[in-house]
């Protein structure tokens, strides 16, 4: 038999929430990062009554939307219920995966972790002259002018290009205010932050773009004591993904997320 003694003080909880991976649309069941699959992971992680919550972050980045969703939604649940967030890189945040970092209150790194990359891309291919070669013609009937705008099997049109980074402009804008506004005069005032460069571990720190190198346990440990509970919360295939079509969708995520992580030598 046991006895639940009330006035015993339970050790601090902090919940680890793990983004790992590219920020995409899978849905509430696809592959990936998405504001839909984490908001159960999210909400459960404030209602536990916790300490803190952390994030640990191992993103290449994705979907500018769904970054701007999910560290929206963080902030929200932190600030209504006055509870701290702690952002902990590991191999990297980039991009979205920054966005992400920034909805904490600090931010560390590992000394080899890459941090950064504020901008904004579009990537396609182009297949005109394969289709020519091949005896191939493309055919496009459009009611309005912007309608295929970009497409691949045919050559690149300057209006296109300008079309492009005037749909970039404001995104990065966006991203540029969302690292201001929760980074705020820990930013170094005369650095080009916001190139797209990234930066590894320390220069990082020395930028302003995080608070400091250190691991999740110790410092967890130091900011709460000895007797910090952590409990990891992770996003999970179930039995029907895994076994149906959704396990094909998740294996091409899979080959995406790759190629991401591969543009910085991950």
């Amino acid at each position: 038999m046991t006895f639940r003694i009330p006035f015993l003080k339970k050790p601090p909880l902090v919940p680890v929430i793990r983004l790992q991976g590219a920020i995409g649309t899978g849905g509430r069941f696809g592959a990936g990062l998405n504001d839909a699959a984490l908001a159960p992971l999210v909400e459960k992680a404030f209602r536990m009554k916790p300490a803190a919550v952390a994030l640990a972050i191992n993103s290449p980045g994705g979907s500018a939307a769904q970054s701007s969703l999910i560290a929206a939604r963080i902030r929200r649940l932190a600030d209504e219920k006055g509870i701290k967030v702690h952002a902990f890189v590991e191999d990297v945040a980039a991009s979205g995966g920054y966005w992400l970092a920034c909805a904490a209150d600090d931010i560390w790194v590992d000394d080899s972790s890459l941090v950064g990359s504020i901008g904004v891309i579009f990537a396609g291919f182009g297949f005109p002259e394969l289709l020519a070669r091949h005896g191939i013609e493309r055919r496009v009937h459009t009611a309005g002018r912007s309608k295929s705008l970009a497409d691949p099997f045919q050559p690149e049109k300057p209006e296109d290009v300008a079309r492009l980074k005037a749909l970039q402009e404001p995104i990065h804008r966006a991203f540029i205010a969302h690292v201001q506004a929760r980074r705020g005069t820990r930013l170094n005032a005369t650095a080009d932050l916001f190139n797209a460069d990234i930066w590894v571990g320390a220069q990082a720190v020395e930028l302003g773009l995080a608070d400091g190198v250190a691991h999740l346990k110790p410092k967890l440990t130091q900011l709460y004591g000895d007797k910090v509970k952590t409990v990891v919360l992770g996003q999970r295939r179930g039995l029907m993904q895994r076994l149906t079509g959704t396990a094909i969708e998740g294996a091409l995520a899979e080959v995406e997320s790759r190629a991401a992580f591969a543009r910085f030598g991950l």
